[in-house]
């Protein structure tokens, strides 16, 4: 699975976000500075996010951005949804569309598998839960693999 630059920046802006003490709303600048994320490429970034309902915007001397429901309710799913659409696709099509024959026919239910996996960890941890460094247990679990920090 590759999870993409504009996956990756909108959950630490999220997570930027979910981490202001006071209800300001934060500053694109401020974001961008604070995760060394593309300023540009922010924008557009929170832009979806607010389209997305995860964001509400102000204008003005002291506007910004901040999150328009609490950290607890908003999954690392939820944002990646927003800014890149369904969390597994093959070649961009989500795997239930798809078909195969022969000997690759296998290939659909293990498509399928991974994806439900991937929801599961994705779905099940908030955004309060990585910005408190708090993961649930069954994810951080994961971690305690040995292989899992090795790239084979």
């Amino acid at each position: 699975m590759r999870i993409s630059a504009r996956a990756d920046y909108a959950v630490r802006a999220a997570l930027q976000l979910a981490a202001s003490r006071d209800d300001a709303p934060l500053k694109t600048e401020a974001i961008a500075d604070a995760q060394d994320i593309p300023h540009k490429f922010l924008e557009g970034i929170l832009n979806d996010m607010r389209r997305g309902g995860l964001v509400l915007s102000r204008r003005g001397g002291n506007g910004g951005y901040r999150l328009a429901r609490p950290a607890e309710s908003i999954s690392i799913a939820d944002v990646i949804r927003v800014v890149d659409g369904p969390l597994v696709s093959v070649r961009g099509v989500r795997p239930p569309d798809l078909s195969y024959s022969g000997p690759a026919q296998s290939l659909l239910p293990l498509w399928i598998a991974l994806r439900s996996n991937v929801r599961e960890i994705l779905e099940g941890v908030s955004l309060a839960d990585v910005a408190a460094a708090e993961l649930p247990a069954d994810v951080a679990a994961l971690t305690d693999v040995p292989d899992a920090w090795v790239n084979p």
